[in-house]
């Protein structure tokens, strides 16, 4: 599979030129698999690819028996079937199959997982699971009337999501990383460094966070990337979780704090959660579903060490493109974005 690579310190940031993947063969290798869909079997109708899915292949298909039964499905798959994930901390799709399952039975709004892969199934590193329906573009969720409800209402569900999330049982998790605020300026301070790229802003923002640094709270699980484009939204609001691959231990103000960040409000920055609700009401929600009491000033040290991180993650999108790793035109506009991050910690910084 054409890969390549570009190490940066101490972190591994994959660019994947994904194979798109014989459509024929796939839907060959699922027609196998139908009684694992569907009771009795089946057939395989509707393949396609999705446009959505930075870093895995995701397929839309049906399974139609013959008594007119229908199971709606996806495939997630790493790109041409071959384990490689965007970074160094993903956790693979084995076990995102498996946190998805445990989210699930916490009440987490998650896709039903149906099958996970083995090698004899001829799909490669890939699961199946249900085929939620809702939209996960954020400005469409932002911006229509269609979603209006679901706007007043997705603070509180997004908070109750977390708490569901955070409250899970460590002992019953796959092995995963740890990472918490310290070990993550350290891990970013040397990609940054690495460009020899100097950005005033950023070397500030590193300074403060260091001699501003909270007490930890007791570890629980992240899910990492919690923010509108990995969160499935109908009508009536929240409907799954997706995007599980960069869970890991931590500190669950990070996830809080991280669909907070100005990148993740898409233009709508007067609500600080995700462009369309009130922090109070996420973390009044996390509160009343168990989580921990967390003040929205606690907030603001992860709000700007998130704003850090994604500054660093749009570097190394422009490196992507420039090396001719990635050359699309989305690496390249991703990493014009850097400045962007650097006037969010400077609005961030004034106010804290």
């Amino acid at each position: 599979m054409p890969c390549k690579c570009c190490d940066l310190a101490n972190y591994t940031f994959r660019v994947t030129v994904a194979i798109m993947g014989n459509t024929q063969e796939i839907e060959a290798a699922l027609q196998r698999l139908c009684p694992e869909f569907l009771p009795g079997g089946g057939d395989v109708v509707g393949l396609k690819r999705l446009s959505g899915g930075a870093s895995q292949e995701t397929w839309s298909f049906d399974v139609v028996s013959q008594q007119g039964r229908q199971a709606r499905l996806i495939l997630r798959r790493a790109p041409g079937g071959e384990a490689s994930a965007r970074s160094s901390a993903a956790i693979g799709l084995e076990k995102e199959a498996g946190l998805i399952r445990l989210a699930g039975k916490a009440g987490v709004p998650v896709p039903q997982i149906t099958h996970v892969c083995r090698g004899e199934d001829g799909l490669g590193d890939a699961y199946v699971m249900g085929r939620l329906e809702g939209e996960t573009i954020a400005p469409k969720i932002l911006r229509s009337d269609q979603f209006s409800t679901s706007r007043e209402r997705l603070a509180r569900q997004c908070g109750t999501a977390l708490a569901r999330i955070h409250a899970l049982k460590l002992d019953n998790l796959p092995a995963l990383p740890v990472s918490n605020g310290p070990d993550q300026i350290d891990q970013y301070e040397q990609i940054y460094l690495s460009f020899d790229t100097p950005k005033p802003v950023f070397e500030v923002a590193m300074a403060w966070l260091r001699a501003n640094q909270p007490a930890a709270l007791a570890e629980v699980l992240v899910h990492g990337d919690f923010r509108l484009g990995n969160l499935m939204v109908d009508p009536d609001g929240l409907v799954g979780v997706l995007d599980w691959e960069l869970a890991h231990v931590g500190d669950p103000r990070e996830d809080i704090a991280w669909i907070c960040i100005n990148s993740w409000r898409f233009g709508h920055a007067t609500k600080r959660v995700g462009g369309f609700g009130e922090l109070e009401d996420l973390l009044g929600a996390y509160i009343d579903a168990g989580g921990c009491k967390i003040s929205p000033s606690e907030i603001d040290w992860w709000e700007v060490l998130g704003s850090f991180k994604w500054g660093v993650m749009c570097m190394i999108m422009y490196e992507a493109y420039r090396s001719g790793a990635d050359p699309s035109v989305e690496r390249a506009a991703i990493g014009r974005r850097v400045s962007e991050t650097e006037i969010d910690i400077l609005n961030l910084l004034e106010r804290v």
